[in-house]
């Protein structure tokens, strides 16, 4: 606990729990957004690596829950379906995560701001795009855009969700996806991190300590999945990740 009240105050460390237990909140309700959130609150007072080093634990560990909530044999096949996604967003995920530490404040904050700002107002908006059967050169851009963001912030969401809605995919089957596609460049990063210094010794037990409130507050989430509407919660999600992002971009643009 010393070593941990060493990087925040207990205050700092209260706020920090009661963020990440929203984030843990939405991600179990609607099966992404954990590190935006977590991103997004802790961002407004902390320092972007030690944001960085606090989300990689939380995130590993909601999202293996998450991928096998229907069993290994269903992640599996969704790691087959999904292998070229994966694959290229691991090697830009690797290669990006190493930038980190040359990238100034106000770039990392604006690399993640205005991403989670598009993201939101285009689903706002119902724009999008359709696909009628997987596409394996889309798959693969869009796999390098999630994995050289996700390198550098802990966030590949926003590319993920999108391609995935593209392609209709049925609600349990996304959520699935999205926790194999997440969970495992979760793990991509917490290797890519120990590799860069960000996870070490000193910022580990932040790390460990917002795996707790993580997932209080997804257990509460899934919970509450099937008893509200998930259209409206999705837009209220939405909404305020529209506002965090926008805040980010102001704190990029203006410091």
């Amino acid at each position: 606990m010393e070593s941990l009240f060493a990087l925040l105050s207990p205050s700092a460390f209260l706020l920090a729990f009661a963020i990440t237990a929203v984030a843990g909140l939405v991600k179990g309700m609607v099966g992404f957004a954990l590190p935006m959130i977590i991103v997004s609150g802790l961002g407004m007072f902390l320092a972007p690596e030690l944001v960085l080093a606090g989300l990689i634990l939380p995130t590993v560990t909601a999202n293996c829950i998450q991928a096998l909530r229907h069993g290994p044999r269903e992640a599996l096949a969704s790691v087959r379906r999904f292998r070229v996604f994966l694959i290229v967003g691991f090697v830009f995920l690797v290669g990006s995560a190493q930038l980190l530490r040359s990238v100034s404040d106000a770039t990392f904050f604006l690399m993640i701001g205005i991403p989670v700002s598009f993201f939101s107002l285009v689903q706002l908006a119902g724009l999008g795009f359709t696909l009628r059967e997987p596409n394996k050169w889309i798959e693969a851009l869009i796999g390098a855009i999630a994995g050289f963001i996700g390198g550098l912030s802990g966030i590949w969401g926003p590319p993920t969700v999108a391609y995935l809605t593209a392609l209709n995919t049925p609600k349990a089957e996304q959520m699935r996806v999205q926790g194999v596609i997440y969970g495992l460049g979760a793990l991509a990063l917490l290797g890519a991190h120990v590799s860069s210094g960000v996870l070490r010794a000193a910022t580990l037990p932040l790390s460990v300590a917002l795996v707790v409130p993580a997932m209080l507050g997804m257990w509460v989430g899934g919970r509450l999945q099937d008893r509200i509407d998930q259209r409206t919660f999705r837009r209220v999600t939405l909404v305020v990740l529209l506002i965090a992002g926008l805040n980010l971009v102001r704190r990029g643009l203006m410091g």
